[in-house]
């Protein structure tokens, strides 16, 4: 199997926060059947400012030590960037890690209260540049949890979604659970990563996930999830299929819901 989404290198954000740690955090991995890894540090204004070079410096430390203790686990460099106005410049200067750096795809994180009245032409500005963006557990967004139609225009513009392992079993609360399943039931999520932060807790585990998943969805829709994060890697495209209205009670669109954002946000 393959994780697309964990905080594993040490001391770089607010996952492992030694050698020590990300050692535990490996052999869980392993244990559970995973072969790869993206290491996916958060990188944000003003709490995690890693840069490029440091990440793929700890990808390779942490690959050496891997070795050493003959762990059978490989590390791939990425990193988790909070949805910011400047991205798409910063990806032009070389400055970002895609997943896998492969230029590709690139995970994007929203803030967990709303949708910033930019995302639309932050994503956009990202493919123009042939790179994917991928959300991050939308499942754990107010704005896509209240409207579902948010993401899926998203999805229907070519931007997929990834939701938590521990979000489908449980492990942040009843609505993340409903909106992980109803999200990838209506075609609006596409990976499921671990988002591992500890060798307790929040652990780089994927199969009670996919099994979940499986129990409710069936065994091909649990395929397309860890194909698709194959895919990922490879730099492929991946399987994003038409989707359908999604039954809300607040339709509207992307735009609309933005200006209406926007117009609190001065005051009208």
């Amino acid at each position: 199997m393959i994780d697309l989404h964990a905080h594993i290198l040490p001391g770089l954000d607010d996952g492992a926060p030694d050698l020590g740690e990300a050692l535990s955090m490996a052999w869980l991995a392993v244990e559970d059947g995973i072969e790869f890894l993206v290491a996916t540090p958060h990188v944000m204004e003003g709490e995690y400012s890693t840069d490029r070079e440091a990440i793929l410096s700890a990808v390779e430390q942490l690959n050496s030590h891997l070795d050493k203790y003959q762990i059978p686990l490989k590390i791939l460099p990425g990193a988790e960037y909070r949805l910011e106005p400047d991205l798409p410049e910063r990806l032009a200067r070389g400055e970002l890690v895609t997943l896998n750096d492969g230029g590709r795809y690139l995970l994007v994180e929203l803030p967990p209260a709303f949708v910033p009245p930019y995302m639309e032409r932050v994503l956009y500005e990202l493919q123009l540049q042939g790179v994917t963006p991928i959300i991050a557990h939308p499942e754990r967004n107010a704005s896509f949890c209240r409207h579902p139609d948010l993401l899926q225009v998203l999805v229907c513009r070519g931007v997929p979604a990834q939701v938590t392992a521990g979000s489908l079993t449980g492990m942040f609360g009843r609505e993340a659970a409903r909106m992980a399943i109803y999200f990838l039931e209506h075609g609006l999520a596409h990976f499921v990563a671990s988002d591992a932060h500890s060798s307790t807790g929040r652990t780089p585990v994927l199969s009670p996930a996919l099994a979940e998943v499986k129990r409710r969805l069936g065994a091909d829709a649990a395929w397309k999830l860890k194909d698709n994060s194959r895919r990922v890697l490879e730099g492929r495209n991946i399987a994003i299929e038409a989707v359908g209205k999604v039954p809300t009670g607040r339709r509207g669109s992307l735009r609309a819901f933005l200006e209406k954002f926007v117009s609190k946000r001065r005051g009208g």
